[in-house]
């Protein structure tokens, strides 16, 4: 494989399968609730009740999801790509764990993790899987209601920005699967990958709303178009 050093996307489509709420399509959490609610600074210290009880339900649906065909081709391909030399970086929107259930190491997620709390007090941020509410205390400095949903809520800077934009600006292959392509900073990540020399491939259901910027698209259910696109890079020799 020509390609060594790769940075993967993901988005919410590769986890829609595993019945993930999405965000954006007919049906999905912004049209439910507004973001400004439940997805801001804002928003939490206006309700802080109603931000907990929206990510508990989110904590708790992770209980019956399950990596799908996608995050396990995705861990296979990491797995096979470093055997043969390549480095290989996946940057994920996602705030569940289903790529690190499927078997995936070198991650980063940029907008947090359902399965972490922050302290808006000591800064502290901890492995948190049951409800999070008013009366839970920091484990760091032991205050009572202080604790957050571990999530990059908008107008935040996602985790690990300097080290995403480092990766991509050296990469030669970026591929971006499940995004809408209009949340930024990740919507910029295809024109930076371009811009400097990288092949960039879009997996998605359908064209995202930048698909243009993209060299290759494939487009159908992530269960089905990652697997084979990633197969037969492998066996192309590209």
């Amino acid at each position: 494989m020509k390609y060594r050093r790769i940075v993967i996307l993901t988005g919410a489509g590769i986890s829609a399968e595993s019945g993930m709420g999405t965000f954006r399509d007919k049906g999905g959490l912004w049209t439910t609730h507004s973001l400004e609610d439940v997805a801001t600074p804002e928003g939490f210290a206006r309700d802080p009740a109603l931000v907990h009880t929206f990510y508990n339900l989110r904590r708790a649906g992770l209980k019956s999801a399950a990596p799908n065909r996608a995050h396990f081709a995705l861990a296979e391909f990491e797995q096979e790509a470093r055997s043969r030399g390549s480095d290989v970086m996946l940057v994920t929107q996602n705030v569940d764990d289903l790529h690190e259930r499927a078997g995936s190491l070198s991650i980063i997620h940029m907008h947090g993790e359902l399965t972490s709390a922050a302290c808006v007090s000591c800064g502290a941020r901890a492995r948190w899987e049951q409800d999070l509410g008013l009366d839970s205390l920091c484990p760091g400095c032991g205050r009572r209601g202080a604790l957050r949903p571990d999530v990059v809520w908008f107008g935040e800077v996602p985790y690990g920005i300097d080290e995403i934009h480092d990766r991509i600006s050296t990469c030669d292959l970026f591929v971006s699967i499940g995004t809408s392509g209009e949340v930024y900073p990740a919507a910029g990540f295809v024109g930076l990958a371009a811009g400097q020399g990288a092949h960039t491939v879009e997996l998605n259901l359908e064209p995202s709303a930048n698909a243009g910027f993209f060299s290759e698209g494939l487009y159908g259910p992530a269960t089905q178009v990652v697997d084979r696109w990633l197969n037969a890079l492998l066996h192309s020799g590209g």
